[in-house]
């Protein structure tokens, strides 16, 4: 089944004539805007909605070595060499919250980009369990796949308004882990915000390190955002990760010296997910704040 849809996917958007409606509904099929079925529960309403207002929103194309890739990008209308906020998501792909944390970013004025990381695998929007999502394509995305893909979505924004030599990540649940990965990854990159992402775990081939096997190799200081009640990740985990920066520290790593981590006691995972009951109003501002003057400080 994923096999012919993104087979068919990828025709639409090799497709030459830009205008055609049926590339438009590939991308957003591709995109999955809307919220993805797994994520469910939901809220009746979601907690924040940004406005386009003022800003070039949108779905976008990034070329990865021929394969088309496509993204959400925002953006202030008219301006260039922005800062770049490459925007990562939970294991539900480019849906509206993702879409949305774009245009809050654009809106502080960044160029900010949410790649759809998980297209050649499958289509996150299409499951309706959890568990079944993981299995059939989360668990299949290889880490050194989403890091080319990373860098050819940078290598876009500098073509497209953006200033890749002031480029950050941020990223949530799976985009968390991936912030830790790619800060570790790419030495352009001045800053990460990891949302409540996974710091270690058991490893495979597609997974072959986690972010306490990388920490003395941090080319970006990381801020990490965590909940004290995340049953998925415990506190002792984000500690171990405490001494593997501060280790790392001690042998002359400075992203690792300079890394912080802030932990919400009351929280659990996906406090900053306003369309789930997950949501959590006071550590969800706060660690929007601390984002925001995290990448005024170092991008």
């Amino acid at each position: 089944m994923h096999t012919n849809w993104i087979q068919d996917t990828q025709a639409l958007l090799n497709s030459k004539d830009e205008s055609a409606p049926t590339r438009r509904l590939a991308l957003q099929t591709a995109l999955g805007l809307g919220y993805a079925a797994s994520a469910a529960p939901l809220m009746a309403q979601t907690a924040v909605k940004t406005s386009s207002e003022g800003l070039i929103e949108g779905e976008v194309v990034i070329d990865v070595n021929g394969f088309k890739m496509p993204a959400y990008r925002s953006a202030p209308k008219g301006k260039t060499n922005l800062p770049v906020v490459l925007v990562i998501s939970e294991i539900f792909g480019v849906h509206e919250y993702i879409a949305d944390v774009t245009r809050r970013f654009a809106k502080a004025g960044y160029l900010a980009i949410a790649p759809e990381l998980f297209v050649r695998q499958g289509d996150p929007s299409s499951y309706g369990e959890m568990g079944k999502l993981i299995a059939e394509v989360i668990s299949k995305v290889p880490d050194a796949q989403v890091m080319g893909d990373l860098d050819a979505t940078l290598q876009w924004a500098s073509k497209n308004g953006g200033n890749a030599n002031r480029a950050a990540i941020t990223g949530f649940c799976w985009g968390g882990r991936i912030t830790w990965l790619y800060a570790a990854h790419n030495p352009k990159l001045k800053a990460g915000v990891a949302w409540y992402g996974r710091v270690e775990g058991q490893t495979n081939a597609n997974n072959p390190k986690h972010a306490v096997d990388l920490a003395v190799q941090l080319k970006a200081p990381v801020l990490g955002l965590y909940g004290g009640d995340d049953a998925g990740i415990p506190v002792t985990s984000v500690n171990n990760m405490k001494e593997v920066l501060a280790l790392s520290a001690s042998r002359g790593n400075k992203a690792a010296k300079a890394s912080e981590f802030v932990l919400y006691p009351d929280a659990p995972h996906a406090f900053h997910a306003d369309y789930r009951p997950s949501y959590r109003a006071a550590p969800a501002t706060d660690g929007w704040n601390r984002a925001l003057a995290w990448f005024k400080q170092y991008v």
